[in-house]
């Protein structure tokens, strides 16, 4: 997997197993949903879809608590690559986008743009791929979707990156760290994002 020097980012391949990856899609698939909210400047959630169009998903506690319990065992790991200490990591948030979903280029903290209360500060920002990405038609897998970060004031070809997916993967980044997900174009993308704190 080739990554950019550009960007600190933290990868664990086979965070999760694909048979694990694969039963939290087909248990979202029978659970509930709502759309997924933005923050702003304030610590309340708003649904915006000119923002952010994607689908929350509720999974049992029994999955819920396999995820969570995961990032925390993660937590020393990540405080070592990125040289923090970090205190707890926000409750997952478990995500499908359909095609023409997506999230603009954002930052989830450390910056002017999101302001939230000192106990909630975002400091590292987290995403587990659920499925993989694939430029060919494929079951269980969708195009578009690509998680891109970016920094203009870099110098080409380091002003955009996008991130190489595949099943189980995590990615860790800065949460000033802009990024964005792209249109999706087929299929359907499931993944996990949350934050440490």
């Amino acid at each position: 997997m080739q990554l950019s020097a550009a960007y600190d980012l933290l990868v664990e391949r086979k965070f999760l197993s694909e048979s694990t990856c694969r039963n939290i899609i087909s248990e979202t698939s029978k659970g509930a949903f709502q759309p997924a909210t933005v923050y702003g400047r304030t610590d309340s959630g708003s649904v915006d879809e000119r923002v952010r169009k994607t689908t929350r998903l509720t999974v049992s506690e029994e999955t819920f608590q396999l995820v969570n319990q995961r990032l925390l065992d993660f937590k020393t790991r990540v405080e070592h690559h990125f040289q923090v200490s970090l205190r707890n990591c926000e409750e997952p948030q478990f995500l499908r986008y359909n095609v023409g979903d997506f999230f603009v280029a954002h930052q989830d903290g450390n910056t002017g743009m999101l302001r939230l209360t000192s106990d909630a500060e975002r400091r590292i920002s987290i995403v587990i791929f659920l499925n993989s990405q694939s430029d060919e038609s494929s079951p269980a897998t969708y195009g578009g979707g690509s998680l891109k970060f970016s920094d203009y004031r870099k110098p080409p070809p380091d002003r955009e990156f996008y991130m190489p997916v595949e099943t189980g993967l995590l990615v860790a980044f800065r949460s000033e760290l802009t990024h964005e997900v792209t249109p999706i174009t087929r299929g359907e993308r499931y993944s996990i994002a949350s934050w440490y704190r």
